[in-house]
């Protein structure tokens, strides 16, 4: 048992009127320690459970990025400005996701990107976009962290598979099981950057709240780019039943400068695609990358518009819709998936 830890959880864990936030120093070591297992599995447990009903702050996930700063990989710099995705863990289970389409067409218009994440995880195990990228014909899981680099540098997209590269990072998955509830470390875990480099941070989220924590913890780290999107589930998908709300960093104020896209506005209709089967999900996205008008191409469009303009690469929405129409149609997009498919073989 380790006393240090034990006054965490005190720290923490005494209820609404006397518990007490961590300091970022703090958040980092008790990370370190569930991490490296200096804390027992019943000090672990007790404090993820406790974290979570007392809430976390931007200094504490600014903390406990450290610490995964400390321990975890990294991909090397490629000499220009990355996007980062954070996207939840456990998946999605009710809507199609469409990050990974996302994905082949910023770095097939030459803005390259970040994906991280693992398998199957707790609470939801919806689907992970690992298994997308394997029903796409690309399987991140055996590479190496230097090869997943060369990757990266010759196409614009890396993927850190935490199986393998984190493999510290699995130890919380089994107490995120059985404790039923995602834990403070999968809030951070949306703003994590495993990239050395300049980046430009994107993540969901679901509850506003998170939105001022996201932003104190990049701050305390000297982020000064990111974007925050209520996305599908928690994730960087635009949603279509519902105007979409962004939070955008301003170099000109500390404060978020909003952002609302009306789905109608652009001539969608406001509708979601539903997801059902992973299998089913993948044929849609092959469609998708073949040019195929359909329900999921309109959410493919909304979002690559969204994020050639958020990159720079179009001046506007309108016109960032119509680049990503052309570069999917013309088969740009579905270049670029072989390209990394003939790269990881």
């Amino acid at each position: 048992m380790s006393n240090t830890f034990k006054e965490f959880i005190q720290k923490v864990g005494s209820g609404s009127h006397t518990s007490d936030n961590l300091t970022r120093a703090e958040a980092a070591r008790a990370t370190k320690m569930m991490l490296l297992g200096e804390a027992t599995p019943i000090q672990i447990g007790a404090f993820l459970i406790a974290h979570r009903i007392k809430r976390p702050t931007g200094e504490e996930l600014a903390g406990m990025l450290d610490a995964y700063d400390e321990l975890g990989p990294k991909l090397q710099p490629i000499g220009q400005s990355v996007i980062v995705f954070g996207i939840p863990y456990d998946g999605r289970t009710r809507t199609a996701p469409i990050n990974v389409i996302t994905a082949l067409l910023l770095a097939a218009a030459g803005q390259p990107i970040i994906m991280h994440g693992g398998d199957r995880l707790p609470t939801k195990y919806g689907v992970p976009l690992i298994e997308i990228w394997q029903g796409l014909g690309i399987d991140w899981t055996n590479l190496t962290l230097a090869q997943t680099q060369q990757v990266f540098e010759a196409t614009g997209i890396g993927f850190v598979y935490t199986p393998k590269h984190f493999p510290l990072n699995q130890v919380l998955w089994e107490y995120r099981e059985q404790l039923g509830k995602r834990p403070p470390s999968a809030t951070m875990e949306l703003i994590w950057c495993p990239y050395v480099g300049d980046a430009h941070i994107i993540a969901g989220f679901v509850h506003p709240p998170t939105e001022g924590m996201f932003q104190e913890a990049l701050k305390l780290r000297g982020v000064t780019k990111y974007t925050f999107i209520k996305g599908l589930e928690g994730s960087c998908d635009l949603p279509r039943d519902r105007t979409a709300i962004i939070g955008l960093s301003s170099s000109d104020s500390e404060a978020l400068t909003r952002l609302q896209l009306a789905p109608r506005e652009y001539g969608l209709i406001p509708k979601n695609v539903p997801l059902s089967t992973t299998e089913e999900l993948i044929q849609d996205m092959q469609a998708v990358l073949t040019g195929n008008p359909g329900e999921l191409m309109q959410t493919a469009l909304w979002n690559g518009g969204f994020y050639l303009w958020r990159s720079g690469i179009c001046p506007d929405m309108p016109t960032g819709m119509n680049k990503s129409a052309e570069l999917i149609t013309t088969g740009v997009v579905a270049a670029k998936l072989q390209q990394v498919k003939m790269l990881i073989g």
